[in-house]
């Protein structure tokens, strides 16, 4: 199932379910979304409100909670061994939709969503920019 989610630049907040997505002109571009905020209904413009519009991965965290573009996930690329911990090399950055697939990161070293066994949310990229600041 195709999932959105949505943040409104203007006032710095996450709608965490976009309940429809309205088209303005013939190129398939949209002109406005409705989202749920606080369990009340309103009708955001994407060109006033600054809003982006954040596609579902399809896939969740090892806790269950739905991955979305522009999430920062903490992902590791092998099986923790009972013993040593972890073991190859792990990873904290943006997930991201390039290339036909979502991607941990914008660098070379790109990571598929998919691949890492063990991806973890801690936060995302509107409203905790300063984790990735964190981990350089």
């Amino acid at each position: 199932m195709i999932k959105f989610r949505a943040w409104n630049g203007y006032r710095k907040i996450m709608a965490d379910y976009v309940s429809a997505i309205q088209n303005g002109d013939t190129q398939g571009m949209p002109s406005s979304v409705n989202v749920i905020v606080d369990g009340k209904n309103e009708t955001w413009d994407i060109k006033n409100d600054d809003v982006e519009l954040l596609k579902f991965t399809g896939l969740t965290d090892v806790y269950g909670e739905e991955i979305y573009e522009g999430d920062i996930v903490h992902g590791y690329d092998q099986e923790p061994d009972r013993d040593d911990g972890y073991i190859g090399s792990s990873m904290t950055d943006v997930v991201n939709f390039k290339y036909g697939a979502f991607w941990i990161g914008d660098s070379w070293y790109k990571v598929m969503v998919m691949t890492p066994p063990i991806v973890e949310i801690i936060g995302n990229v509107h409203e905790n920019a300063k984790l990735l600041e964190e981990d350089k």
